[in-house]
């Protein structure tokens, strides 16, 4: 495998980086991806680094029209993870066989394993952009070509765990007006309007239910009001977020949000349906047996925030699981470090997974 060449520790922190690793290239990836800063919406240079990757290896790559990486091959599988992070000062070091820096759990470590991986088994590869912000990578990856045989998208699940659900996600502005009255009229103005349909819909959903994974939660984001500027109305908005169940379907919140208006409308933005993946593909069996073949016994997670999976499963009629090192509890967080190992027993499992897809 070309991907484990041995080259010369040129410092302290690289000889730190490699020590016994069969996976010291993919390794060196991984710290030149963290320590290069890729903030959604500006991905280019962490692209070039990747692309970089792939072309060392002989590899067919390209950075498409909205900037993913991608290096089609076999489409028995495709391997994809998301290029961007949120903003965050995570100073980058390897300290005690871990790697501290933005990025390196959600979701750099991720891509990096499937990109070694890819190389090593001649799997297809994606590596996405604006994940953290609207998908544009995934949704344009999805339109643009065809479904391959099976998807593994990249997000942190613990090398010993497979994602194979996640809820949607559906957020518009509530917009009302009314005209502008002394404060001891009796009638509801916008405000008050705008308080009691969002008390409504809420009530509605808060559900004594097993688990966060199958309630819908809902959230007011953001909530302006007052007197318009020509002085003559009153005009509130919430901006509001749900986060669904697979149990509810987009419509159904809908319907149960835009049936409890009384006064005003909601405008919808595009939403993301949620994501129920069967245990019993040859894809997560396929994960079983190479999880168990490490020396553990693998979790089956359901997620209750949204990724790139749930766009790929509302296109592309084929099975899926998510999968990655690292503990999702860092996700965004100051302190956000991988374990080198981990690393390196997740491209081992994605190395099993993909061989046995391909034969």
């Amino acid at each position: 495998m070309t991907a484990k060449l041995d080259h010369e520790a040129s410092n302290e922190t690289d000889a730190e980086l490699v020590a016994g690793s069969d996976w010291a290239e993919a390794r060196r990836l991984l710290y030149d991806m963290v320590s290069t800063p890729s903030v959604s919406g500006d991905e280019a240079d962490a692209a070039e680094v990747l692309k970089a990757f792939f072309e060392a290896h002989d590899r067919e790559v390209w950075i498409d029209d909205v900037g993913n990486v991608r290096a089609p091959a076999d489409d028995s599988v495709l391997l994809t993870s998301h290029i961007d992070t949120v903003p965050g000062d995570v100073p980058v070091k390897v300290e005690d066989g871990v790697l501290w820096g933005r990025g390196s759990v959600d979701a750099t470590g991720p891509l990096c394993s499937m990109a070694a991986a890819a190389v090593e088994t001649g799997v297809s590869y994606v590596g996405v952009v604006g994940e953290e912000k609207t998908s544009r990578g995934a949704w344009h990856l999805a339109k643009a070509r065809d479904a391959p045989e099976a998807v593994i998208n990249g997000e942190p699940s613990g090398w010993d765990g497979i994602t194979l659900g996640y809820r949607g996600f559906l957020s518009g502005t509530y917009i009302a007006t009314s005209e502008l009255g002394h404060s001891s009229r009796p009638e509801e103005n916008a405000i008050q309007s705008a308080v009691a349909w969002w008390s409504r819909v809420a009530d509605f959903f808060d559900e004594d239910r097993d688990g966060v994974f199958d309630t819908v939660t809902t959230k007011p984001v953001k909530f302006d009001g007052g007197p318009t500027d020509d002085g003559l109305a009153v005009e509130a908005t919430v901006d509001v977020q749900f986060r669904i169940p697979p149990r509810y379907t987009i419509d159904d919140v809908r319907e149960v949000a835009e049936g409890e208006l009384t006064r005003g409308s909601v405008h919808w933005n595009k939403p993301i349906s949620p994501v129920m993946q069967s245990p019993r593909t040859d894809i997560a069996r396929a994960f079983r047996v190479a999880i168990r073949g490490a020396g553990t016994k693998p979790r089956l997670l359901r997620k209750t925030g949204t990724s790139d999976m749930n766009i790929f499963a509302g296109v592309w009629d084929c099975p899926m699981v998510t999968y990655g090192p690292g503990d999702s509890d860092l996700d965004h967080a100051p302190d956000e470090r991988l374990e080198l190992d981990e690393f390196d027993s997740s491209i081992d499992v994605l190395v099993d997974v993909c061989e046995r897809l391909t034969d």
